[in-house]
C-alpha cells in the first residue's frame, strides 16, 4: 500500500508540512508507505490545452508532472495539501494538478484521494472544495475525517498549536488507510466497478 503526498506550499518545513507529518506518522503505523513531494516551490507552468498529451501519453512540458505521473499511477492513494491564498489553492499546485490529471490516461478509479488545506483564518472550505474536484472527476473515493480537512496557522510552526486540526489529520490518515485496505480486498473479491463501453459526451452549443 502506498500513498503519494503532494505538498503545495512553497515553504519548506512550514505549516503545511506540520499537517502532513501528522498524517505520515499514522500511515507508517498503519503499514502504508508514503512519499512526500514538495511542489509549491517548483517552476511549474499551467496547461495550455494543446492536447499533445493525447498522442504522446505525457505532458509536452517535461517537469515534475511527468516525473510524478508514474508514482501517481502506482499509488493507492493521493493526498494533496495546499496553503490558502486569496481563498484558493496555491497557483503552482493547481497548475501541477491540472496537467497531472489531464495528461495521464491511466485509470484512477478507486484510488483514494484526500485534500488538506492550511490557512491563517478563512478560505479553507473553498480551497478544500477546489482540491476535491480532481478526485471526483476521476472515479476516486474521497477520504473524510471528523471535520473538514483543515489546519490553522500563519507564522511558521503555528499549526502545531491547532490540536483539533492535527487530530483531524490523524483521523483522516486512519480513515484513508482503512479505505485503501478495504478497496484492495474488494478488488480481489469483486474487481473494479463495471464500466459502460462508450463514454457519452454532451455539448451545449449546437
Amino acid at each position: 500500500m502506498k500513498v503519494l503526498i503532494i505538498n503545495g506550499s512553497p515553504r519548506v518545513n512550514g505549516n503545511t508540512s506540520i499537517a502532513l507529518n501528522e498524517m505520515v506518522e499514522v500511515f507508517k503505523n498503519e503499514g502504508v508507505e508514503t512519499k512526500v513531494v514538495q511542489i509549491g516551490n517548483k517552476d511549474i507552468r499551467g496547461c495550455i490545452a494543446c492536447n499533445s498529451c493525447a498522442g504522446k501519453g505525457r505532458c509536452v512540458f517535461d517537469d515534475a508532472v511527468n516525473e510524478l505521473a508514474p508514482e501517481f499511477e502506482e499509488a493507492d492513494g493521493l493526498v494533496v495539501a495546499s496553503p490558502v491564498y486569496y481563498g484558493s489553492a496555491n497557483a503552482t499546485l493547481i497548475a501541477f494538478l491540472d496537467r497531472l490529471f489531464y495528461s495521464t490516461g491511466f485509470d484512477k478509479t478507486m484510488k483514494v484521494g484526500a485534500g488538506v488545506v492550511i490557512a491563517r483564518r478563512g478560505g479553507c472550505s473553498a480551497t478544500f472544495d477546489e482540491l476535491n474536484k480532481y478526485f471526483t472527476i476521476s472515479g476516486m473515493p474521497v477520504a473524510s475525517s471528523q471535520y473538514w480537512n483543515s489546519v490553522h496557522g500563519r507564522e511558521q510552526g503555528e499549526a502545531s498549536k491547532d490540536a483539533e486540526g492535527l487530530q483531524t489529520m490523524r483521523v483522516l490518515a486512519r480513515n484513508m488507510s482503512f479505505l485503501i485496505k478495504s478497496i484492495a480486498l474488494g478488488k480481489e473479491k469483486y474487481g473494479l466497478p463495471e464500466t459502460e463501453k462508450e463514454r457519452q459526451w454532451t455539448h451545449f452549443i449546437s
